[in-house]
């Protein structure tokens, strides 16, 4: 009996575990059922199988395993280069280093000016001054990521970025820059108007040269980001009447302010990551001050929207469909004043999405002067007079 278990035991260390419970089963048994002592012949016959058979399983399982091997090298290559030489992926990439969903943004604030301008509409410069803007951002976030390599690796929310994973090589980025503030300037300008093109250029100077260097340096890069922010509906009103007047001033007010509960409530959540990249917001500086401004600031959000109807840029329907939507996200920023935590942050962040295009879409529906209709009534007017003489 000790010689079989001995024998099982040192096949139990070449084999699995189903071979190894079969076998114990199989040796018990023998030894209960005759209760004496087996002959070694016979132990040398259920050893000899039982080798044979691990010998045979091993030999499948490394035929299968060299089999799948081979497949998988076919498949997948043992090593990719750096920067990538895919074409099919620069695209990609490209969306990327633009920040697609930060560039959709500004295009939409810059289209809700456009459309909300006091003045005849245009398609054709409507197309353009979208287009423009959106190479502008493109080129702006590009050069943005390109200076912040070392410290977006840092961070976990940065760290896979198309120029800190190699994806790209940084003049690759550059010249991607580049190319795209030159076609978006020169769109603004020959296409749209002078006053459009000189503030898509200012944009990209505060963002790039002030805003971006200003992260490391002090807390006041939270303002001058909100500046960088409310410019593109300046944009879209300037490519639209040619001028900026009183209504164009009161969306980039809301613009501006309505960064701050914005950015202060994702940044609440991501204060480990900005202390570990050096990067010197409210947030991590004075936590206090990051409550009290997001707070501060949705009641400036509430002032505004009263003082639309009275300077004539909307009707007093703006103001009556607006204020819940504004007394709302009052009442978040200030949940998450008196008790800063993360579900309170998140849900202000979350409602932030909500509120800017909702109340952009309000702003529209609720301008004052529509000269589409304007237009058709004056044809009607010419028509009927044309007919009666």
């Amino acid at each position: 009996m000790s010689k079989l278990l001995a024998v099982n035991f040192r096949l139990w260390c070449g084999t699995s575990s189903r071979l190894f419970k079969y076998n114990c089963k199989y040796s018990s048994q023998l030894a209960y059922k005759k209760n004496v002592a087996l002959p070694e012949s016979e132990v040398r016959s259920v050893t000899n199988a039982n080798v044979t058979t691990v010998a045979s399983t091993l030999e499948n399982i490394e035929d299968v395993q060299k089999s799948r091997n081979k497949k998988e090298r076919k498949l997948v290559p043992d090593w990719r280069p750096i920067p990538s030489t895919d074409s099919s992926e620069l695209l990609k990439h490209y969306s990327m280093l633009s920040k697609i969903r930060l560039t959709s943004l500004v295009v939409i604030t810059s289209m809700a000016g456009y459309a909300v301008a006091p003045a005849p509409f245009d398609w054709m410069t409507f197309g353009l001054c979208l287009t423009g803007t959106g190479l502008m951002s493109c080129a702006a976030n590009a050069v943005n990521q390109f200076h912040e390599v070392p410290f977006d690796a840092q961070m976990s929310r940065t760290k896979h970025r198309v120029l800190v994973c190699g994806r790209l090589t940084p003049t690759h980025g550059m010249m991607f820059a580049a190319g795209a503030s030159a076609a978006g300037l020169g769109i603004l300008y020959f296409g749209v108007n002078e006053l459009t093109a000189v503030l898509g250029l200012t944009n990209l100077l505060l963002y790039t040269a002030v805003y971006t260097p200003m992260k490391r340096i002090s807390i006041l890069n939270t303002w001058v980001g909100s500046v960088v922010g409310a410019i593109p509906p300046l944009m879209g009103w300037a490519a639209c009447a040619g001028s900026l007047g009183v209504g164009a001033w009161i969306m980039a007010g809301l613009l501006y302010s309505w960064q701050f509960p914005h950015f202060n409530a994702l940044s609440w959540n991501l204060r480990p990551d900005y202390s570990r990249a050096g990067y010197r917001m409210m947030s991590v500086i004075n936590p206090a001050l990051c409550r009290r401004v997001a707070l501060r600031h949705t009641l400036f959000i509430l002032a505004l929207c009263c003082a639309a109807p009275v300077f004539d840029t909307t009707n007093w329907w703006f103001l009556l469909e607006s204020t819940p939507l504004n007394l709302y996200f009052t009442y978040l920023a200030y949940q998450f004043y008196k008790d800063s935590t993360s579900a309170t942050s998140r849900k202000l962040f979350r409602f932030s999405l909500i509120h800017l295009p909702l109340l952009m879409i309000l702003f529209l529906i609720n301008k004052k002067e529509w000269f589409i209709l304007e237009k058709k009534s004056s044809e009607h007017i010419e028509q009927t007079q044309a007919a009666s003489s």
